[in-house]
């Protein structure tokens, strides 16, 4: 097994095409990786360090920014905000018919959308970065700043989020696709080492059987994330106007993956997730009791591995699933492509009737394939209280997050290596 993964990177890295995508990925990631170790500067870091060691949510946080966070590096928003503007154009998509119209035009519309995220992000920035001064100013972290300070450290926080968002894009284009992705997965392992670390702290002082079980749950996650993530269900299709050597119509399946949206709706529904939380800690500290009462019962309420956070988080996940799967996949234009090219699924008529039977495979595969990430996403948490591990909730996350980035990139790889094959018959 170790020959046959060896073999396989080494034939990928002798391909000019993997090798040049693999060589600028790598060249952007750690541009990313130094600018995330660049300081804001007016942070007392030992009461920072403070804080998040305290806390589950900013833990949390801090994981999804690749450590940026605790450090309060100029990239310490990371992509939350570009997330939660691709969130809002994603719903925008169903309620809105201009913008509704645009996802249906393909690569052009796709194009606009982006371009619109991008416009959203800097407001969305701005206004995130104010919110997390005025809630490490109310921990005595950040002094009180005048107005051309705050500006200033508004305008960098928001500057380093614009950055990151380009480098994400610079590896979509240039290297291996969704890069945004690629950039949340290398924060995740920047920040595995320590995680584990933490863990490995906690289980010192317990018995033997916690940390089988804590080893268990962690391998059984990565096993049925790998095998979810490769479930397909194949649609068999028939071309009448092609034809076998025996005379029969050539035949093929459409594959349909179990999870067709991939990683996505899991970082879609954080950003959410973390959101009440963020909110109600900020509105905690204003001086009318009765809204400061109410932001705490809500954050509490919020607080990593609550019922009501699990609850939620596993309603977002699933959600996402759904509304991912219907942008990135769609019967209407599969169903006419078949019917242009002459195939057809045995016992369906071609048209409406091929749309409505893929939009009901779609349907039932969704369900388990959004089931499925939501109650990972979850599961780590529900053993929090018995193995006594807070970072055990980080991990389930963090591991469906990695597992799939790994999948995306081995699976554009095998396809550049196909396509490098078939070229070299030509």
């Amino acid at each position: 097994m170790f020959n046959s993964v060896a073999k396989f990177f080494v034939k990928a890295f002798k391909t000019p095409s993997i090798r040049k995508k693999l060589f600028i990925t790598g060249l952007v990631i750690i541009v990313f990786r130094l600018a995330a170790h660049i300081p804001a500067a007016g942070i007392d870091r030992t009461t920072l360090a403070t804080l998040f060691a305290g806390s589950p949510l900013l833990s949390l946080l801090d994981v999804f920014s690749g450590g940026t966070l605790a450090n309060f590096s100029i990239l310490a928003l990371g992509l939350n905000p570009y997330i939660n503007a691709s969130i809002i154009f994603q719903l925008l998509g169903y309620v809105v018919p201009s913008i509704q119209e645009l996802q249906k035009e393909g690569e052009y519309g796709q194009e606009k959308i982006n371009q619109y995220t991008r416009l959203l992000t800097v407001p969305l920035a701005a206004l995130q970065a104010f919110g997390m001064y005025a809630l490490l100013k109310g921990q005595n972290i950040i002094p009180s700043l005048g107005p051309t300070a705050l500006l200033s450290l508004v305008v960098t926080m928001t500057a380093g989020t614009v950055f990151a968002v380009w480098l994400g894009e610079l590896i979509t284009e240039y290297g291996f696709k969704n890069g945004v992705s690629v950039l949340i997965f290398v924060g995740i392992v920047a920040r595995l080492p320590i995680t584990l670390g933490q863990s490995a702290s906690i289980f010192q002082t317990q018995d033997i059987l916690k940390m089988a079980i804590f080893v268990a749950v962690l391998v059984l996650i990565v096993g049925l994330v790998v095998f979810v993530s490769e479930a397909i269900r194949q649609v068999p299709i028939h071309y009448a106007k092609r034809k076998t050597e025996s005379g029969l119509a050539a035949s093929s399946y459409l594959p349909i993956r179990l999870n067709q949206a991939g990683v996505i709706p899991i970082i879609f529904a954080v950003s959410l997730v973390l959101m009440p939380s963020m909110i109600g800690q900020f509105l905690a500290s204003v001086p009318n009791a009765k809204i400061a009462s109410i932001a705490l019962a809500v954050s509490t309420g919020f607080s990593s591995g609550t019922v009501l956070y699990n609850v939620v988080y596993f309603l977002l996940v699933f959600g996402f699933t759904y509304f991912y799967t219907a942008v990135v996949f769609n019967p209407e234009k599969i169903s006419e492509d078949l019917q242009k090219g002459g195939g057809f699924i045995p016992g369906i008529r071609p048209g409406k009737e091929t749309e409505k039977y893929l939009s009901h495979v779609l349907s039932r595969i969704t369900v388990v394939g959004g089931a499925f990430l939501g109650v990972i996403a979850v599961l780590p948490s529900l053993f929090q209280n018995t193995l006594g591990a807070s970072n055990l909730a980080i991990g389930g996350t963090s591991i469906l997050i990695i597992v799939s980035v790994v999948l995306e990139i081995i699976r554009e790889i095998e396809g550049e290596l196909v396509m490098e094959r078939y070229e070299g018959f030509s």
